[in-house]
């Protein structure tokens, strides 16, 4: 996937070389509220900052007054505002960056909404130790020999069944986040075969 649009949450700056290259090669990167001053940090320019702004001090605010939208209402958070933000500028494939690293909480709903997400784009979450792709079919996804792989299931009645895992999953139902993950890649490829869904994979960088 080489997307053209980028999403920076406010969680922890990437500072691996994969999700900063990313960030480099983007033409399109849209910062969620705080995330836009870690941006310009690095050298990079953001194209909009959005969500609630309350996190922006008055001085960065009025020198990128022409590239802010305030959006108030609490019932999705900044990110998600993001993505529809960028959902009505047609930008339809999408990494998003820095939303893991500090508050678990967020960490943990931030990679839930994936599987909302998908729904309307193609997207993936990068960070600094793996990629996070959701499914909404079953598929065949790329690996290498012994890379690790984690799957999990929004839904507890999703069946799930793999070929080219190290443990195989057979007509398993994950009754928690769990159950599905730390597993190995055997090859170039593994597939997962599910009805219902959707998943969320895990895949961890190569090692070096």
């Amino acid at each position: 996937m080489k997307p053209k649009t980028v999403i920076l949450a406010d969680g922890s700056f990437p500072v691996h070389n994969v999700p900063l290259g990313y960030l480099r090669e983007a033409r399109h990167i849209i910062c969620c509220d705080g995330g836009a001053k870690n941006l310009v940090l690095a050298g990079l320019e953001p194209e909009a900052i959005i969500g609630d702004l309350d996190s922006l001090d008055p001085e960065f605010a009025g020198k990128y007054a022409d590239r802010l939208f305030r959006y108030s209402e609490q019932e999705t958070n900044d990110l998600t505002k993001a993505v529809k933000w960028c959902i009505n500028k047609r930008y339809k494939e999408i990494v998003i960056l820095g939303a893991t690293g500090k508050r678990e909480d967020h960490t943990i709903g931030n990679i839930s909404l994936l599987a909302e997400y998908a729904m309307e784009i193609n997207v993936i979450m990068v960070t600094d130790t793996g990629i996070f792709r959701p499914l909404l079919k079953s598929s065949i996804v790329r690996s290498f020999p012994g890379q690790q792989v984690s799957v999990f299931s929004i839904n507890p009645e999703t069946e799930i069944t793999s070929e080219g895992l190290k443990y195989p999953l057979k007509n398993l139902k994950p009754r928690n986040w769990w159950v599905a993950t730390l597993n190995e890649a055997e090859g170039e490829s593994f597939e997962l075969s599910f009805s219902g869904g959707p998943l969320i994979v895990y895949q961890k960088f190569r090692d070096y």
